[in-house]
């Protein structure tokens, strides 16, 4: 047996088990979106960060990168006992199928039942979805947000230079970044008078660029 994983946020660039192949592709019918809350991470639960999620969308697609762990039982499971702590704000496991980069008008997938995970769209049932806000606001939360494991732009900024270094940037990606930027150029008297978000999550028990010049924060 063979365990596939999708990655569409940090796992592009930080997968962090250890995996026998990478493929770079994408998933259908689904877009990246800043919706989850993280507390443990990129955030505290006083101040979550923003991080990414996967929304349904019909004709829409997702570019990240698929990894295959080979060797046996025993090293799929320690692949996922690893994947089930870092991926612990989401709560669902969704099997999609997975394509890569062909000139044919019909692709058909190069793998099926490929793990993706993903998260509840609903405030009530999961306590770490936060839900779509204006740009500015999210661009607000992950300017300010800071964790364990460092601050929140950094994430964002790190997801855009793998989009480009896998050579699929996504508007969306770029947009939200351009507006973080600003978000940290401001004077640090317009800074202090921004209110940073407060989570409702509880506390747990223990400008676009289209050139391939770009510039990255970090």
């Amino acid at each position: 047996m063979v365990l596939w994983v999708f990655g569409y946020g940090s796992l592009i660039w930080n997968p962090g088990f250890d995996f026998d192949e990478k493929i770079i592709g994408y998933i259908k019918d689904y877009k990246r979106v800043f919706d989850l809350a993280c507390i443990d991470h990129r955030g505290t639960p006083e101040h979550p960060a923003r991080t990414c999620t996967l929304e349904q969308s019909t004709g829409a697609i997702c570019w990240g990168a698929a990894y295959c762990v080979r060797g046996g039982p025993e090293k799929e499971k320690l692949a996922m006992e690893y994947l089930d702590r870092r991926e612990c704000e989401y709560d669902s496991k969704t099997l999609v199928e997975f394509y890569t980069e062909n000139d044919s008008s019909t692709p058909t997938p190069i793998v099926t039942g490929v793990i993706v995970f993903t998260s509840t769209p609903d405030k009530v049932s999961n306590k770490y979805y936060l839900g779509p806000a204006p740009l500015e606001e999210m661009a607000r939360q992950i300017a300010t947000a800071t964790g364990p494991c460092g601050n929140n732009r950094e994430y964002l900024f790190k997801l855009e230079k793998a989009m480009y270094d896998i050579e699929h940037e996504e508007e969306y990606v770029i947009e939200l970044a351009n507006e973080v930027r600003k978000q940290l150029d401001l004077p640090e008297e317009v800074k202090a008078l921004l209110k940073p978000v407060v989570s409702r999550v509880p506390v747990k028990s223990q400008a676009h660029v289209s050139t391939r010049q770009r510039v990255f924060a970090s």
